[in-house]
């Protein structure tokens, strides 16, 4: 079954172009969801015709993409996080986590943009890329440190084992 896309999703491709999908997943998630409208001719004619008013929502959006990018290029996203004797992280940094200290840093992006390679479950630096457009790739640095009060306490405790 082909469909226009009305909206950008993720796995088909972005506004306006037209895919073939299953029946079933065009029923179930594209038309209820408005993402697309089925491709007949009608519609068809009706794209064409919008084909300007899309082209200027896409640039827009890319614009909007290349905004953001500029705002994170070289930016370094700090998070504070517990961590055990070994050095190890009380479970792993999320996506969810990074989406939300990049809006205290005053950058909104969607957690489902962001990657980065792994899982983070160790102090460090971290290279994270967001996806903000088809061919807009952002990336910025993510460094995971320990409370500078709690990493003072487990000093002392070490050189107290140390000198016993």
């Amino acid at each position: 079954m082909k469909v226009i896309l009305i909206e950008k999703v993720k796995t088909l491709g972005t506004i306006g172009e037209i895919v073939n999908v299953s029946a079933g997943f065009a029923r179930n998630y594209l038309y209820p969801n408005k993402l697309a409208i089925l491709a007949d001719e009608k519609n068809s004619n009706v794209l064409k015709d919008k084909q300007k008013a899309l082209a200027k929502k896409i640039d827009a959006e890319k614009n909007a993409a290349l905004a953001v990018k500029k705002k994170l290029e070289g930016i370094t996203v700090e998070l504070i996080k517990k961590v055990g004797a070994n050095g190890r992280l009380f479970g792993a940094v999320t996506s969810t986590e990074i989406a939300k200290e990049l809006e205290k840093a005053g950058v909104a992006i969607e957690r489902r943009l962001l990657s980065f390679d792994g899982s983070i479950k160790s102090l460090g630096t971290y290279e994270v890329k967001a996806k903000l457009f088809n061919d807009v790739v952002a990336t910025f640095n993510l460094k995971v440190a320990i409370d500078a009060a709690k990493a003072a306490a487990a000093a002392e405790a070490e050189a107290a084992a140390n000198a016993e």
